[in-house]
């Protein structure tokens, strides 16, 4: 199936994923092309909503696209813990040519399948941690321009608002 990253204003990014029932083929067949999907992009992170899944699936590789050395994929994760907080600079492959300083917590505790069906518990900081929530935040619709304030987010949809009424002409 040709999938592609869907990008704001989608729809589909605003709206709460569904949770994995069975890990089939199509769930594995789903992870190898938003990993490939991530890889192109330069991403090392993608939520199954960003490629028109709704989907609580989840793939990070921290290693890079250069690297490709450290690929997970999260079936249906959960945030069960998290401590202290950092403030960042984020990015979106979905939200195109914005970045912005988002706080998070610092160190988070994941619960999630892997692509066997065994459950994982994973605990990360700094990087990881921001990936994952930035990444979860995507299966309940929430942005990370959600995170900032409102006077920048409305410059920031004004901005979208143009280069859509651009690219329709």
């Amino acid at each position: 199936m040709s999938r592609k990253i869907h990008t704001y204003p989608d729809k589909i990014l605003t709206q709460k994923a569904r949770p994995v029932e069975k890990i089939d083929d199509y769930i594995i067949d789903l992870s190898r092309d938003m990993a490939r999907l991530m890889y192109e992009h330069r991403g090392i992170g993608l939520a199954a909503p960003q490629v028109g899944e709704s989907l609580r699936v989840v793939t990070v590789d921290l290693s890079g696209p250069d690297n490709q050395e450290d690929l997970f994929t999260y079936i249906n994760p959960e945030i069960i813990a998290s401590e202290d907080e950092t403030t960042t600079e984020e990015g979106c492959l979905s939200v195109a040519g914005y970045q912005t300083r988002v706080c998070r917590a610092r160190k988070v505790k994941v619960r999630a399948l892997n692509l066997q069906g065994e459950e994982v518990i994973h605990e990360g900081e700094d990087l990881w941690a921001v990936c994952l929530q930035h990444e979860i935040d995507h299966l309940n619709g929430i942005l990370f321009i959600d995170h900032i304030s409102r006077l920048k987010r409305a410059m920031y949809d004004k901005k979208v608002k143009k280069w859509l009424e651009n690219k329709k002409e």
